[in-house]
């Protein structure tokens, strides 16, 4: 892994997430806009973000955003992350004149397709508490009970995960009793990025079927529809050149998930520090 360097010959969507969360979102991206340049923000130096207070996320999301973009050509910004999403898209929107899209918990979907009206919300404490996500249940889920669960343990073990390391179906296990004593819950809200990479982790000790619902598909939908909107500027196209992903981190990362970077198409790999 190299130091960052100035990056002018092409532009970015950036996916931006503490960790590496926000892969999975950028998986769903990669899969419908394949032509198209990413970089990776993993703020793996302030993980997780799922119990930082708003005022402090705000800060930090807008500082690593317009560092970025004095580094960078960027045509849009993916904030990956359901908790600072519920939080900073406002203030980024107001800031940053490129189109910012954002990853909320699933519950309309997940309300539309419980036969049982009875839904659960596995997420970060930050975003289980949320006002927008009580907003979100309000307007989507008012005729569903909806029983919240907070944890910052499932983040850490995707990050072993994908880190290389084993993931134990007891800690697992531990988390999940509060959603899975309810025998007549039938649809779970994966309310963090991190999450759907422990999905069939979760589908194993599962006791009875379960419908798990995350937002990578819509955002990536949503992605594509800006880059194809009229007056949409992509400014560097990729046609007959290489294209480069980059992949950046604030904090240590560890050679295993380099590795896996690597195989999911980053070319580049570097350290980020935040001035």
């Amino acid at each position: 892994m190299g130091e960052m360097s100035k990056e002018i010959s092409q532009s970015f969507i950036l996916v931006l997430d503490s960790g590496i969360g926000g892969l999975s979102v950028l998986h769903e991206i990669q899969l419908l806009c394949p032509d198209h340049p990413l970089l990776y923000l993993g703020d793996s130096e302030a993980l997780p973000y799922g119990d930082k207070s708003e005022a402090w996320l705000i800060n930090r999301l807008l500082a690593l955003t317009e560092q970025l973009m004095t580094c960078y050509l960027i045509d849009m910004l993916v904030v990956a992350c359901n908790t600072a999403s519920t939080v900073v898209l406002g203030p980024i929107r107001d800031k940053l004149n490129i189109p910012v899209v954002g990853v909320v918990p699933a519950i309309k979907p997940a309300a539309q397709r419980s036969e049982s009206r009875h839904i659960g919300l596995l997420a970060t404490p930050g975003t289980v508490h949320r006002q927008y996500t009580d907003y979100l249940v309000d307007c989507f889920a008012s005729g569903c009970q909806v029983t919240r669960v907070g944890t910052t343990d499932l983040v850490v073990l995707a990050e072993d995960k994908l880190a290389g390391r084993p993931v134990c179906p007891d800690r697992l296990s531990q988390v999940m009793e509060p959603l899975f004593c309810h025998s007549n819950l039938d649809t779970i809200v994966l309310g963090c990025t991190h999450f759907p990479f422990l999905k069939p982790e979760l589908e194993q000790i599962a006791p009875r079927a379960i419908q798990w619902i995350d937002s990578g598909k819509a955002v990536a939908r949503q992605v594509k529809s800006l880059l194809n909107l009229p007056g949409s500027v992509i400014r560097f196209p990729v046609s007959n050149r290489i294209k480069v992903n980059h992949a950046l981190f604030t904090g240590a990362l560890p050679e295993e998930l380099a590795a896996y970077l690597m195989q999911v198409g980053f070319t580049h790999i570097s350290r980020f520090n935040q001035s």
